[in-house]
């Protein structure tokens, strides 16, 4: 009866597989903060470092044959997985998005964490245009309250701002 033993290159490719395994980076922003759906404050602290990266938009949505200018602020808020469930539940995407406001506004997108609104960010939108700066690298959504005569829509954009570099964003293509 023979016994068969491990081989000692097969136990070292292992080891060294697994040895690699641990020095995998994770992206920065968004994806890091955990997948959990209930606010914490931990999730979002990505997002509140000085960065290099910054994100010039605007605002080009057409519905039926009318074009939406933006009224008010484009806002910025980081990606965490209790943003993700919000996007889902309010605009029925995590990545894009247009929806009448009042059907936003009718949604329930579950309670606010307290501090959630102290990581969101603003500008105003002129000319449906808008810039955003110092950001550190992470994954975003931008929203938009655009407007055509007596109809309000509210467009929404997942976006990745890396490597410190400027991204250039269309809301509501």
């Amino acid at each position: 009866m023979s016994i068969r033993r491990p081989s000692f290159a097969l136990a070292a490719i292992v080891a060294a597989g697994l040895a690699l395994g641990a020095c995998a980076t994770t992206p920065m922003g968004g994806v890091t903060g955990g997948d959990s759906t209930e606010f914490s404050a931990d999730a979002f602290a990505w997002s509140t470092r000085a960065g290099q990266a910054s994100i010039e938009g605007r605002v080009a949505f057409v519905q039926d044959g009318k074009s939406f200018h933006c009224v008010g602020n484009v806002g910025l808020i980081p990606d965490t997985g209790y943003t993700r469930a919000r996007m889902q539940r309010l605009y029925g995407s995590t990545e894009r998005a247009a929806v009448p406001a009042a059907v936003v506004r009718a949604r329930s997108a579950g309670e606010q964490g307290a501090d959630y609104r102290s990581f969101e960010r603003a500008q105003a939108c002129a000319n449906d245009a808008f810039r955003f700066t110092g950001l550190p690298d992470g994954s975003w959504f931008l929203i938009s309250p655009v407007k055509a005569g007596d109809d309000i829509m509210v467009v929404m954009k997942r976006v990745q701002t890396r490597g410190g570099r400027m991204i250039s964003v269309t809301l509501g293509s």
